[in-house]
């Protein structure tokens, strides 16, 4: 994951995936549609057997468009399964036994919610990114805290690692995280049950990307 001016798209899979190839197919429609750097797999509530073959699915339609896998909570299926890389919440295997577990070259995600010093931490750490949230009310999961633009902008002229936004995010309300400095929107519903599909809602936010430039931030970062 890179670090620049220009705001991307993180997308998270629909917490339910029932018919792998239906969805497979739609992704790659969605990936193609746009700019997408990385991918979540987020199955929270699905087993192991179920998650592998998710990952065998979804991979190839990634790494066709050189798209980074990334598999939420489990870095051991993560390495298992040749993901590129895992995301870890606060109550899931912390930062240092995750990156033991997925290698040195692999992306490891952490949640950070509404805290500067969490987010210090896992940057300090060796985070290659760290995720903030929730901005704006979700259906997608409980969120425990709610975080406001102010954060995104004091991370950006403060630190270098990549910050996430999450929670909520739509075409129609993400211009505020976007100029505030996040470095990646994290969207599920806001893709996924777009009214006129989710290629529909990967050109919508990678036009608003291109408008919309963050705001008072250092010449360098």
């Amino acid at each position: 994951m890179t670090d620049d001016d220009a705001c991307r798209l993180y997308l998270i899979t629909p917490p339910r995936l029932d018919d792998l190839r239906a969805f497979a197919e739609r992704l790659a429609r969605t990936l193609d549609a746009g700019d997408v750097p990385c991918v979540q797999l987020r199955l929270k509530e699905a087993d192991d057997t179920a998650i592998r073959r998710a990952v065998e699915a979804l991979r190839p339609v990634c790494h066709a468009r050189e798209v980074a896998l990334i598999l939420n909570d489990r870095p051991d299926l993560a390495k298992d399964t040749g993901c590129d890389g895992v995301h870890v919440g606060q109550k899931d295997m912390p930062y240092a036994k995750a990156r033991k577990v997925v290698g040195d070259n692999a992306i490891v995600g952490v949640t950070c919610h509404d805290s500067r010093h969490l987010g210090m931490e896992a940057g300090e750490a060796g985070a290659d990114y760290v995720a903030f949230g929730a901005f704006y009310p979700t259906a997608t999961k409980e969120a425990p805290t709610q975080a406001d633009t102010d954060l995104l902008r004091w991370w950006s002229e403060m630190m270098v690692v990549p910050s996430v936004a999450i929670g909520g995010i739509t075409p129609e309300n993400a211009r505020p995280l976007i100029e505030a400095g996040a470095d990646f929107l994290a969207v599920c519903s806001g893709v996924w049950e777009h009214p006129e599909g989710p290629e529909a809602a990967v050109r919508a936010f990678d036009a608003l990307f291109r408008e919309v430039s963050p705001l008072d931030l250092p010449d360098e970062k």
